[in-house]
């Protein structure tokens, strides 16, 4: 019978005749049928109960593998589930349970007496605290709606004799509620503010908005909306494979998607991340641009902070979960608080912050 299986056009006629026998046919089947199922249950043994047989990907779901068909020409894929180990799953439930949110966002101008003024004048903030490290060679200064221990802030970092960045194309905006944008805009324009876009319904939507500049290039979405607790709603950034971001966030950072919208209209998808509901806390906006996988980051926008109980466990999270840690985690020096940094799948960099050093460092 090994002749039925041979690619020769010059076969004996009794196994010609064997071959198409109707009894030998389905008993050919049939043995073929249970080879392969029983390939694909050991395949699913190992991968079950020997997590190195198969490289694992940082994200569960999914894996597809391959097969030549005898004619040895036709690839066919099959898809398996690959489990996620109890080590994993102990991961994932401690970062669920970590007490997570958004701090602030870092970013770096050109003068921080003019930016703080825009600030505080213009869109309503009140500077928290400012520090002066000369030792490091640069002054920085938070300003928000609300204290730090319960509200986002952003962080304006100046360094020594440095007046210019360049923002670059991948950082987005910062969004602020207001419950009047026309009211904000125009108070802006008669500070001398630099207004991108008039007031006016959003693309595709009735939300009221408006785009102004800060000093320095940064933008800000204004949108209308009623009185919240938290006005600095939201920090949009591009992203160059959506779906990987997200699951990314999730899984290393604990986050919740709110919300994903498609917008072929405007050939963008975007997703609303965080840890807390859209009119209550500040969230990521992720915006992934049709047939664009990457972007210039510039040298102005930093990163968002985020606190955690356990920087050290974090930054385990991160590196199981396609993250890349870039500052170990650890005590920095003269503040002494502990934090570890890293970077996303599009290279976004973030800083975990330890709460009770940050609790110590604000009081």
């Amino acid at each position: 019978m090994v002749g039925c299986f041979s690619m020769s056009s010059s076969l004996p006629s009794v196994c010609v005749n064997s071959c198409f026998n109707p009894s030998r046919r389905l008993a050919l089947f049939t043995l073929t049928t249970v080879f392969f199922i029983g390939i694909i249950y050991i395949g699913l043994f190992v991968v079950l109960t020997n997590e190195q047989a198969i490289p694992q990907s940082p994200f569960f779901g999914a894996k597809e593998f391959t097969w030549l068909r005898a004619d040895g020409n036709t690839v066919e894929t099959a898809t398996a589930l690959v489990m996620p180990s109890v080590a994993d799953e102990k991961l994932l439930d401690w970062v669920k349970n970590d007490k997570r949110r958004m701090l602030h966002a870092v970013y770096r101008v050109g003068n921080l007496d003019k930016t703080i003024k825009f600030y505080t004048e213009c869109l309503g903030m009140k500077l928290l605290r400012k520090r002066d490290i000369p030792e490091e060679g640069y002054s920085n200064a938070f300003l928000g709606y609300g204290p730090e221990e319960s509200n986002f802030s952003l962080e304006l970092t100046y360094n020594y004799g440095v007046n210019k960045y360049d923002i670059g194309t991948g950082f987005g905006h910062f969004g602020l509620a207001v419950e009047d944008v026309a009211k904000t805009v125009a108070l802006i324009k008669q500070k001398g503010g630099k207004v991108t876009r008039e007031p006016g319904p959003v693309e595709g939507g009735s939300t009221k908005i408006a785009v102004v500049e800060d000093p320095d290039g940064y933008k800000f979405e204004l949108l209308e909306r009623a009185p919240t607790v938290e006005p600095l709603c939201q920090v949009m950034l591009r992203v160059g494979d959506l779906d990987r971001a997200i699951n990314f966030y999730k899984k290393a950072f604990g986050m919740e998607l709110l919300r994903k919208r498609d917008n072929p209209e405007y050939k963008n998808t975007v997703a609303i991340m965080g840890y807390g509901p859209e009119d209550k806390s500040t969230v990521l906006e992720l915006t992934y641009n049709y047939g664009i996988t990457e972007y210039d980051k510039g040298n102005g926008y930093a990163q968002i902070a985020v606190g955690t109980d356990d920087v050290y466990k974090t930054a385990e999270v991160i590196k199981k979960f396609g993250g890349v840690i870039i500052l170990e985690p650890g005590p920095l020096p003269i503040l002494n608080t502990k934090i570890t940094a890293c970077l996303d799948p599009d290279g976004w960099k973030s800083v975990f912050v330890d709460n009770v050093d940050l609790a110590k460092e604000l009081a």
